[in-house]
């Protein structure tokens, strides 16, 4: 995709007629086009690198918002459920924010009691998507933030027939960046902290700007509350109970992979495979915590929160990935909107548009 089109960055027809996507399909399609036939292999061109700028950014911003393509995507990105945005050209569009990724399919395991509801409950077994990024993709960079979003669907059959309205979810870093050398290291929270003094002198403007779109746009930005996991499966008369905070930490015998400057999708795609060898030869994992123990302290655009009680419920597993065009400019992931209690739906802050 040329730098200069963005796509179709707004809520559009396409989104307004999502009814569901099949597993099978949304996988095809980001394993369709990858950078690399052979992660790794000899003569494979490299991975191309996407900027974020804050001229992309602030486009269109003088528009008076009709025009604004860093707002049509904050909206769009939690008022659409659509799992795969093509576009008329079939090229998607374009991430202003977090514009380079991995791809990773997987399953996700809650094996312990809870007292949550929906997929947070004791034995549920759902089938995962998920990409994960960095704010800039290589490692040492200032302002670095490293993030996963993903979604769950409600079937252990990755051939199941019918279309399915999968659970969406995001957990992150210090969305300014942190001093994370390996991946394995990252805590990955729905409600990350925020230090705006991390994020550099080039990035502070990006990572502001972003603050004031979402929280125009969403009430809250800096965290994505987990409700859809919660309500996941469940009968429509039984009470949501949803965990106020989760974390997502990297098992502790995932291999740690060295590189001075070592892009992010090379680091997951290590973990992964041997070079030069299209069969993955090892999983990537994540322990799922939850606790509904937490403070916030915030000031002047900086998030400070501490948490207490985490529990350790069950396990994020991963067993392919892909780096590729479909993955950073098709597939789509679809961010919980704010709801003032997060158990009733009735408390949303945004409507769906008609």
């Amino acid at each position: 995709m040329d730098e200069n089109n963005f796509g179709i960055e707004k809520f559009d027809g396409e989104d307004a007629a999502y009814k569901g996507s099949r597993y099978s399909e949304v996988r095809d399609a980001i394993f369709a086009n990858p950078y690399q036939k052979i992660w790794g292999g000899a003569g494979e061109p490299p991975i191309p690198v996407y900027q974020t700028t804050l001229s992309s950014v602030l486009r269109g911003i003088l528009s008076f918002g009709k025009k604004y393509l860093f707002g049509q995507a904050a909206a769009r990105i939690i008022d659409s459920h659509a799992d795969l945005r093509w576009g008329a050209d079939k090229k998607g569009y374009r991430r202003i924010v977090h514009p380079n990724g991995v791809c990773l399919t997987g399953r996700w395991s809650i094996t312990e009691a809870t007292g949550y509801s929906g997929y947070f409950a004791k034995g549920s077994e759902a089938l995962a998507i998920a990409r994960y990024s960095a704010s800039k993709p290589n490692r040492g960079e200032t302002g670095r933030s490293i993030g996963i979003a993903g979604k769950l669907y409600p079937t252990a059959d990755p051939d199941h027939p019918e279309p399915l309205r999968p659970a969406g979810f995001v957990a992150q870093e210090d969305i300014c960046g942190d001093n994370t050398r390996y991946i394995n290291d990252a805590e990955l929270r729905n409600a990350p902290d925020v230090t705006l003094t991390r994020a550099g002198f080039v990035a502070f403007p990006v990572a502001a700007m972003a603050g004031i779109v979402f929280t125009i746009t969403d009430k809250i930005a800096t965290q994505r509350q987990l409700y859809e996991i919660a309500e996941l499966g469940k009968p429509p008369e039984e009470p949501t109970k949803c965990p106020a905070y989760m974390r997502l930490l990297m098992t502790a015998d995932t291999p740690r992979i060295e590189g001075e400057n070592l892009d992010i999708r090379d680091e997951v795609l290590g973990q992964m495979f041997d070079k030069d060898d299209p069969a993955p030869k090892r999983k990537l994992a994540f322990h799922i915590e939850v606790t509904d123990d937490g403070t916030e302290f915030a000031l002047l655009g900086f998030t400070k929160r501490t948490f207490k009680n985490w529990r350790r419920v069950g396990t994020l597993s991963f067993d392919d990935a892909v780096a590729s065009f479909n993955g950073d400019h098709v597939v789509h992931f679809h961010h919980p909107g704010w709801r003032d209690d997060r158990d009733d739906p009735a408390t949303a802050h945004r409507r769906p548009p008609s």
